[in-house]
């Protein structure tokens, strides 16, 4: 592993322990070199997954970028960072297991639209309105109305007063 403070090759662990959620195992690093103390993370990858853009382009796919998406519509939202390394490593999970070595950015889309609507509605809305390329207010009410579906009951006129005296 290179040093990132002085790009030495010969840096030594001097620790090692699983995550929280044992998806991947932490390990502490020094370099020799120059002293610099450094963390890295090391998972297992079941095979090299190509994402295919809308624009037919082909790119390898990149766990951190999918998690900093998913972050960047659950900011300042009350969801533990547990839960979201949780809905990244399932997606990842989902993905790998897929038997497909190529993925549409479509499908990738729609699993994070799904694992957001089940983890926090404004995230949900945040991340589609960016992914479907919303124009108009139009465009959240339609979606705010799927969101709320059969649950949300029509605001009903209140009684008449009867007039009894």
């Amino acid at each position: 592993m290179r040093c990132p403070y002085c790009g030495s090759l010969d840096t030594q662990v001097k620790d090692s322990r699983p995550t929280d959620d044992h998806a991947s195992i932490r390990r502490r690093r020094v370099c020799p070199d120059c002293g610099g103390r450094f963390t890295t993370f090391e998972r297992v990858q079941l095979r090299e997954l190509t994402v295919v853009k809308r624009s037919g382009r082909r790119t390898a796919f990149d766990r951190d970028k999918l998690q900093t998406s998913i972050e960047v519509a659950l900011r300042k939202r009350p969801v533990a960072p547990e839960r979201i390394e949780r809905m990244v490593n399932g997606i990842v999970r989902q993905l790998e297991s897929s038997g497909e070595g190529e993925i549409q950015s479509s499908a990738i889309g729609e699993l994070v639209m799904e694992g957001l609507k089940s983890l926090d509605d404004v995230a949900y809305v945040r991340f589609a309105s960016v992914y479907r390329n919303f124009r108009e207010a139009r465009d959240f009410e339609e979606l705010l109305g799927q969101l709320g579906g059969d649950d949300i009951e029509p605001a009903t006129k209140p009684a008449p007063a009867r007039d009894d005296a």
